[in-house]
């Protein structure tokens, strides 16, 4: 999922972030920071759990900065930022992207959608699915349409990376609080053999 958020990120900065702005470096290291200090972490799980819990939290923590970042975007612009009820929040969970195709995709859907209707609610198009609709969107529609519906739709991915990264801490601390780490593992099997 951290992946998906950063490769998002990416083609989010490509697009709407001005690739001379400290703004886009940020949120492209902070998206890149979420994966690469997982897989370090988990890397360091053999030797140390501590180290694993440390590199996990900074991962996450990076995360959340991101998530600011997205917020601030939306902002900025005078787009809406999605309330945790939208139906489309939902939907995006549930259609389980697993490329930043797919989720381009989807957004594009959303925003041709909502582009086509005079309010920015309206219900979400079910994935891999046209919306029966003739939508007459204009470009100007569009050119805030679809970064506001972009922006959200990587709010929510981040809301299941942050929240799966939770759940994997807690573990991890009640893990390292059971039973230690190495280090504390290697010290009692010396202390038993010192016995």
């Amino acid at each position: 999922m951290s992946q998906l958020v950063y490769d998002v990120t990416v083609k989010f900065c490509d697009r709407y972030i001005d690739k001379r702005s400290r703004t886009n470096d940020q949120m492209v290291q902070a998206a890149r920071s979420g994966v690469q200090n997982i897989a370090e972490g988990s890397l360091a799980s053999g030797t140390s759990k501590k180290t694993e819990l440390k590199l996990t939290n900074v991962a996450r923590a990076s995360l959340e900065e991101l998530r600011l970042d997205y917020e601030d975007f939306l902002r900025q612009r005078g787009l809406a930022l999605w309330q945790r009820r939208d139906p489309r929040r939902q939907n995006l969970i549930d259609c389980r992207c697993k490329t930043a195709e797919e989720v381009e995709a989807w957004v594009a859907r959303q925003a041709k959608q909502i582009g086509g209707h005079s309010g920015p609610g309206g219900h979400a198009t079910p994935c891999g699915q046209r919306n029966g609709a003739s939508t007459q969107s204009t470009p100007s529609t569009m050119s805030t349409v679809f970064p506001e519906v972009y922006a959200n739709a990587a709010l929510v991915l981040l809301v299941v990376a942050c929240s799966l990264l939770e759940r994997q801490i807690d573990s991890l601390a009640v893990a390292f609080e059971t039973k230690g780490g190495f280090t504390e593992r290697l010290y009692r099997v010396r202390s038993q053999n010192r016995r």
